[in-house]
């Protein structure tokens, strides 16, 4: 360095040879010169709000700090889970009990509807197939000169009971058939349609 840019003013301190080996000690550990070392040390005193004439805490004092305040922590972590998780997991676990128990009965009471439409279903196809027996019996009885409108007849009848069968299987169908139900009505539109 050239003497030209030096505006700084040295001075000096009187250390006693214990403090001196000290610092020789630490300027050999961390490779630096008496004076960056005093400078570093006082620099880090000064940030860290260090009284240097305080006796300094033992290592078992600090532990104890960080054990109480971890202590602290895990005590307002508890009261967190206690006032405000339990709660929500309670409320949650409520709301699905009463969410199944609804679905339960949904459930139940869309089953009796179903049975109940099927026996429906089922007594009046019973009577209809009876009327139509009934009608077909009259329709076959019948001489030879209306024996071309008794076939016309006939195959309408069996178009109607096929309508009327896909119209039950339709009703019939869950509510999860919907495949099955655009079958049933294609081949409703189909029989409708046909000539």
């Amino acid at each position: 360095m050239t003497k030209q840019n030096r505006n700084i003013i040295f001075t000096t301190i009187g250390i006693e040879q214990e403090t001196d080996k000290l610092i020789k000690k630490l300027c050999k550990r961390y490779s630096l010169k008496k004076g960056e070392i005093v400078k570093l040390a006082f620099l880090y005193l000064e940030k860290a709000h260090i009284n240097p004439a305080d006796a300094p805490e033992s290592v078992k004092s600090e532990l104890s700090k960080i054990n109480k305040r971890q202590d602290d922590i895990i005590r307002f972590i508890r009261h967190y889970e206690e006032e405000q998780l339990n709660p929500m997991i309670r409320a949650s676990h409520s709301i699905t009990t009463r969410f199944e128990k609804v679905v339960t009965e949904l459930c139940e009471l869309i089953s009796s509807e179903i049975s109940s439409s099927r026996e429906l279903q089922d007594n009046v196809l019973k009577k209809v197939n009876e009327v139509f027996g009934q009608h077909a019996g009259v329709i076959n009885n019948q001489a030879k000169q209306i024996n071309n409108l008794s076939q016309t007849q006939q195959k309408e009848n069996k178009k109607f009971l096929q309508l009327i069968s896909l119209y039950s299987e339709l009703a019939t169908c869950g509510v999860m058939d919907g495949k099955r139900k655009e079958n049933l009505k294609a081949e409703i539109i189909n029989l409708i349609d046909e000539k």
